[in-house]
């Protein structure tokens, strides 16, 4: 019985999540699926390393940090760019997409220098 409610509950879940998920503005649900992207990238490098071996450990390493960090960065993103968040209601979308193309900047210059 319990078992039943339970998974009813899930349902219940998940159902009122997708419905305030379609709700979602259009730019927030492009930068959703680049932060996948970035995640899923990440775990195929991982799963390559752990079948063939990481011999050039620093190239391993400079990806995978390179795709958490834009997703990192992306998220960040979502959050300021994000109607609803009211810390950042004076923010630009363009300053925002600016600070993110920026850090991406930053971010892929140490990455590029950790590979040698």
């Amino acid at each position: 019985m319990a078992r039943s409610s339970t998974s009813k509950d899930a349902q219940d879940l998940f159902h009122s999540l997708r419905s305030a998920y379609l709700a979602t503005p259009k730019n927030l649900k492009i930068i959703d699926l680049y932060v996948c992207f970035a995640v899923i990238t990440a775990l195929i490098q991982v799963a390559y390393m752990a079948l063939v071996g990481s011999f050039p450990f620093n190239s391993f390493l400079s990806g995978v940090l390179s795709c958490i960090g834009t997703a990192v960065l992306a998220v960040c993103l979502r959050i300021q760019v994000n109607k609803e968040n009211k810390e950042f209601k004076d923010l630009a979308p363009e300053r925002a997409f600016a600070d993110f193309v920026l850090c991406n900047l930053v971010l892929h210059l140490v990455i590029i220098n950790f590979l040698g």
